[in-house]
């Protein structure tokens, strides 16, 4: 899930602190590292990227994804979180059947202590589980692994009932899974970049 590093139309908080041109510039940075870590689980033949993209048209999209060295783009179109990334699974569904794809992996671009190891150990633990997340610094999460049984039967646990942007978003989720005989497991705490404190405490 990334969005375009316009000018103005990212890190709104973390412009506060140290400008927009320098704002832009740190999303820029963050989401070219996040693609270069997924890449190379991609050429080892783990996974498959599709990046979902925001504050650009269809054209830029293309253009900018090529650029990114990624084959596969769609839009993120309007809603929450919870709407945009419900939608990439209903749009991703039939490529992941054609491909036998059973699990969907969402990560952000915020991340830029993100690893190879990261991905690895998701891919590890969706064998043994329904859910995986990666609990955020700011209540939510930076990752979300959905396993072939979610998909299948519970799509829209992980996006109901959640007030997204808020501190409560990763207790929110779990609380969706309560009534399921669902497993879950988290994976390490991040801290997403937001704010000029984000940075210095991630240092």
């Amino acid at each position: 899930m990334a969005k375009w590093h316009g000018f103005g139309r990212c890190k709104t908080r973390l412009s506060k602190d140290i400008g927009k041109s320098n704002s832009a510039k740190v999303q820029s940075v963050m989401t070219k590292h996040t693609i270069s870590v997924a890449k190379f689980l991609q050429e080892n033949k783990l996974i498959d990227i599709s990046i979902a993209i925001t504050g650009l048209g269809v054209g830029n999209c293309r253009k900018w994804s090529r650029k990114l060295g990624i084959n596969k783009f769609n839009l993120q179109g309007k809603g929450c979180l919870g709407e945009k990334m419900k939608r990439q699974i209903i749009i991703n569904k039939k490529y992941c059947a054609r491909h036998k794809i059973k699990n969907i992996i969402f990560i952000g671009t915020d991340l830029p202590d993100l690893c190879h190891q990261d991905l690895l150990n998701t891919l590890k633990e969706l064998q043994h589980n329904d859910l995986i997340l990666g609990p955020s610094n700011d209540g939510g999460y930076w990752l979300i692994g959905l396993s072939e049984k979610i998909m299948l039967s519970h799509t829209y646990l992980p996006f109901i009932n959640i007030k997204w942007g808020g501190e409560n978003v990763l207790q929110n989720t779990i609380d969706n899974f309560a009534s399921k005989k669902l497993k879950y497991k988290f994976l390490n705490k991040k801290i997403d970049i937001d704010t000029i404190i984000d940075i210095e405490n991630i240092k």
